[in-house]
This record gives structure tokens, sequence and C-alpha cells, in this order.
């Protein structure tokens, strides 16, 4: 039968059932709206016509036939035609990689949906054998998929346009619901190189601080970290087909963020979509499940976006998706916060700047950098000596402030020991320190104004080909460059709790801000407040520090602690617990400040449960993977046996 939407039209052969018996249906994410999704006339007993000679000298498109390269983008639900005879359920998992035609629910009122006739090919028939290789399936026209690489290249362009230095978080939204539109309705092979694409887009900007070690190892890096795009794109082209697709969605997208955090080599967390919310309404949600309900929730907002503007539902209900996606960031208001506790510290805070620059940060001199890290430090004494800041309860010094090792180094022991004695309270150093004959430690060390050097915390997520070469053999083999790193760095085996003054600062250590469980695990050790230490002198001038910083912010929000942040060449900067910078540096000058910093020990509840909203939100995604899958496997096994 053929139903219009003025009433019925029945074919010959076939009962004709009145539209006012079918049930009404509600419109969820996956699900067609049967009242504005035209219905395509079939005919399962009938062979569609090969050529246009085969039709009719006056036949005209029926008012009711979606061409195929209308509804790839726009419909809920899509079935090809070799789906013939499933049922209902079945055919909303029946993406294909060829075009779609939107079949209406009230189209077979007493069984499954049927598949599109002759209508939906180009040339007027069904094109047996088409690229998706089953009989019946028809390609996708072109404009189709010039729409969906258009679609995937802004959607990467608009989640670069989120992170600093633009920092228009709003684009995170709109740049995945791009992507899933460049996504939805095609099979997994297609979606995975779509997702790649808007991956590279995304990443090689984003990423471009890398390019100061070399373009090639630029390239290997966002080449590498796109293809956990790829894969994740290829899992969601499955979910797509499912109700609520938008939750799943998102589950997948934090299950990627993990995957990219953990492998290889350890894992590279950065560019992670929560960390484009460094001030944003999706901020608060890192209080109760930290970064991954972040990146949950805006995944979930492009999701709910894509699903208005792709539905061919009534204005109506395409508005409920809209709602929906605006209710996501409200909600995080609802998220309980701690308040102040009523106690405070005043944290110096040091920038001493370096001479060189790219992968000569450190110049020609020997012990500059720890000389001008020195001088400033007696420069904020002697601020305070003359009433211009208020007198420390401790001070921060960066990662790297000095290059000398002051365990073997009688000299910069002496210098280092001069000028914490000047500013008179003890002092956070940042290190590199020998570890054998062969090996070293970044170290953030505790130097007391009177006994010298005490307690340390050695860093414990290192940088690859930065501070240790794996597979180091066969790498040295290759590049030249990977021997300037020199002695292979050994990583640290606990967290960064270390008595300071008056409180228990939690070190954390430049590349460390962008791992959960580093930044955690020192939280609930005692740390308060956050001291990130870092040297991004090779980065100057880059996106890489503040990038680096809104993680800072993010972090602040998350564990309900200040966040201290020391740089050598910038971007030094405190934090408060609401994830608001009260104070920055500019890069490549020297500058020195006193901070009041609120010392808060009130757990988050993100801080309490860990991972596990994270394990959550993953094992969600992955196990809607699964089941779409297996109904799309299910639904093979029938089609073959039927």
């Amino acid at each position: 039968m053929v139903q219009d939407r003025m009433g019925l039209a029945p074919t010959a052969g076939r009962d004709s059932t009145p539209a006012a018996d079918s049930p009404p249906s509600s419109v969820t994410p996956g699900e067609a709206d049967p009242a504005d999704v035209p219905a395509v006339p079939t005919s399962a007993a009938s062979p569609a016509p090969t050529s246009d000679a085969a039709q009719a000298p006056d036949a005209t498109p029926s008012p009711d036939v979606t061409l195929p390269s209308d509804a790839a983008l726009s419909s809920d639900v899509v079935l090809s035609s070799e789906a013939a005879g499933s049922s209902p359920a079945d055919a909303s998992e029946a993406g294909s990689e060829g075009a779609s035609v939107p079949v209406s629910e009230k189209a077979a009122p007493g069984g499954g949906e049927e598949p599109a006739g002759a209508a939906g090919s180009p040339s007027g028939g069904e094109v047996p054998g088409g690229r998706g290789g089953a009989a019946g399936e028809r390609p996708e026209a072109r404009w189709v998929l010039g729409a969906r690489v258009l679609a995937a290249i802004a959607g990467g362009l608009a989640l670069y346009a989120a992170f600093p230095p633009l920092d228009w978080w709003l684009c995170a939204p709109l740049g995945i619901g791009l992507i899933i539109a460049s996504l939805r309705g095609t099979r997994p092979r297609r979606a995975a190189w779509l997702g790649y694409l808007a991956a590279l887009v995304f990443l090689l900007p984003a990423l471009a601080w890398v390019r100061t070690i070399g373009d090639d190892v630029w390239a290997m890096l966002v080449a590498t970290e796109s293809l956990f795009y790829a894969a994740m794109a290829a899992l969601a082209a499955l979910v797509f087909r499912l109700r609520w697709w938008p939750l799943w969605f998102g589950g997948l997208w934090v299950a990627m963020e993990w995957a990219r955090g953990l492998v290889p080599i350890g894992g590279f967390p950065w560019a992670r979509v929560a960390f484009s919310q460094g001030e944003s309404p999706f901020t608060p949600y890192a209080a109760l499940g930290g970064a991954p309900l972040v990146s949950f929730a805006v995944a979930v907002c492009g999701g709910l976006l894509a699903h208005a503007a792709l539905t061919r539902s009534a204005l109506l209900r395409r508005a409920v998706p809209v709602g929906l996606a605006l209710v996501v960031p409200v909600l995080g208001l609802l998220v309980p916060r701690p308040g102040d506790e009523g106690r405070a510290v005043n944290v110096g805070i040091v920038q001493g700047n370096v001479p060189g620059r790219g992968m000569n940060v450190l110049g020609d001199e020997p012990a500059v950098v720890l000389r001008n890290h020195a001088n400033e430090t007696k420069r904020l004494a002697q601020a305070v000596r003359e009433g211009r800041l208020p007198k420390p309860d401790l001070v921060v010094l960066p990662e790297n402030s000095t290059d000398i090792d002051p365990y073997r180094d009688a000299v910069a022991r002496e210098i280092i020991h001069d000028s914490v004695k000047d500013v008179g309270v003890p002092t956070l150093v940042g290190a590199v320190v020998s570890i054998g004959d062969e090996h070293r430690a970044t170290r953030s060390l505790v130097w007391d104004p009177v006994t010298g050097a005490g307690d340390y915390y050695d860093k414990q997520r290192l940088v690859p080909f930065g501070e240790y070469t794996p597979f180091k053999e066969i790498v040295l083999a290759l590049w030249e460059r990977a021997g300037l790193v020199g002695r292979q760095s050994v990583p640290g085996d606990k967290p960064g709790d270390l008595k300071l003054g008056p409180v228990t600062v939690g070190a954390v250590n430049c590349y460390e801000v962008a791992y959960d469980d580093t930044v955690r695990d020192t939280v609930r050790a005692g740390g308060t407040p956050i001291v990130v230490q870092t040297n991004n002198a090779t980065y100057a001038l880059s996106n890489l520090p503040p990038q680096q910083l809104a993680m800072s912010k993010l972090r602040a929000v998350e564990h309900n602690r200040a966040v201290v942040t020391a740089a050598t060449t910038g971007i030094s900067a405190y934090v408060t617990p609401d994830g608001k910078v009260s104070w920055q540096t500019r890069e490549l000058v020297a500058d020195m400040n006193v901070v009041k910093v609120p010392v808060r020990t009130q757990e988050t509840i993100a801080t309490r449960v860990g991972a596990l909203p994270e394990w959550a939100l993953m094992m969600m995604g992955v196990a809607a993977a699964g089941v779409a899958a297996w109904r799309g496997r299910r639904r093979d096994r029938t089609r073959a046996t039927g």
C-alpha cells in the first residue's frame, strides 16, 4: 500500500488500512516521526525498472517520494533496499553506505517496513549491486557525500575554536553536532574515515605547538591520535540506529578520550573536550564527575542539536531536542559545590624567564636559568621588605628553575640557599637531579631557609621523547634528535603531597595536569592548594601555555582547590577554586607576585568517587554499540534464512 499525507492510496493486491487505525508514535532520537516523514510507494512482488525507458512516458515523480540524496542527511529512520521484510525495530538499524530512503512507520501497519522502489535511484530505478555490495543498494549521491565531508571539516574547525587561545567554548557542542551530521546514516567504514578527517582538521591546529620539536613529530602525533576518533566514529555509526542515541554517543566519546589517555606509551590526554570548558556553563559538571562527565555533557548536547537539525519532524517536535540541549548546561548549576572555609595563605610565585627559544631554551651560558630565578626570588624579597608586596608564607618556583643539580654542585646549592634565605620562607624549587650515572628525575624539592633541601616529589607522568625515549635503540637509530633527551628520566611512585610552611601543597609537574588520576591522587593525599610547576619555555608563544592554563581552571573546580602555576617563561597564574583566573603573567618576561590563596579541605563528589563516572559512561556507550551490532547480525541472519 501507499500512504500519502491526505489519506490512503491502496496498491493492487494489498489490503488497505485507514491511517487513523495506526497507533500514535512518539519521537525519540533514532526514531522517525511518521507524521512528517514522506512515505515511499513500494512493491515487494514487482521488480523495479532498471532504466528510464521502462517507465511510462508521462511518468512524473510522486510527491510522496523523497530522493535518497535528500534523505541521507535529514531522515531519522533509514532503510536500504536490502532490508525488505524487516521489522520496524530492525529497520532503524539498517544504515547504509549507499543512499537511504526515509520510510514511514505507518507504511506497513501490519508488519515490517518495505524497501524503497524505483524512485530512490538517481536514474529512476534500482542499481543492483551498488557500492555497498548488496543487490538493490543504491550509491549515495555525490553532493550528499560532499556535504558529509564539509560537515566533518567544519566540525573539526569548530572544535578547535573551542580551545585556547580562541577559547570559544560554545563551539565545542556545535562542532560535535557537525561531526555527527557527517557520520549519521553511514556505515562504519565510511564513518571511520569521516571521523578521521574531522580529527585531522581539529588536531592539526590544536596541537600545532608540537611543531617546535619538528613537523614530522607533529604529523605523526596527529595521525596517531586521529585513529581513536576514527574508531569512535565507526562505533557511533552503529549506535545512531538505536533510540536515545545522543546518550550512547556521549559514552563512546568518553571511551575514546579514555583510550587516548592510556595508549600508546602512556597515552596523550591533551585536547580532551572537557579542557575547552575551563569557564563555561558545562564547567560545574567537573565537581560531580570530573573531566569525563564534562566531555560527556558537551557530546550529548552536540548530539541533541544534531538530532534537531537532521530530523524531518514537525517544528514543535524538533524543538524538544533543542530544549534538552539547552537544559544540559543549565543542570550543571545544580551540582553541589563546597564553600569557603575561612582560611588562606600568601603564596609567592616566581617566573624567572630563560634566554633561549625553541629547542635551545637554556641558552649557551651555564646556570643562567638558576641565576634568573634566584635573582627574581631576591626581587620578591626586596618588594616585601619595601612593603610593595605582602610577606609570603611560602614561595613556588617553576619546574626546571635550576638547570644545575643542587645535590651534586656546591655552587648551585649555595645560589639556591642564598635566595631562599633572603625571602625567609620555605620554597618549592624545580630541579632535574641525577639518579645514578645514567638516569635523572624531574623533582619538586622543598627548600627550607635554615636546613636547606628536604622532602621532594618526583614527576610520575613523563613526556615521551622529551624526558625519556621509548624503544630507545630503534628510535635513536632512526632519529638523531632523539639523542637530545640525554639521560633517561625515571618516574616517581608517590603522590605530590608536600609539607611547605603552614600547608601541605599538592605538587603537580607540567604535563601531569592533563592526567585525572595523578591530580586526584595528590588531592586525596591532602594537597591544598594544588601547585603546578611547569616549564613551557620550548613552546613559548604557542597555544600550549593557554591550553595548560585551561586545564588548571577545570582542575580547580573538579577538586575544590585553588591552583597556583609557576612557569619558567609563562603563563604563571593563580586560579580560584571556582575556576576563575585571578592573576597571571605575560610570556617571556621575568615576573613575581604574592597572592592570597584560600585553603580548602572539603572534597567534591568527583574527588571522592574518582573514575567511577568515567567507567559507567564508557560501559554505557560500548554496551550500546554491542547491542546495535548484535541486532544487525540478527537482522542479517533473518534475512539470509528468509
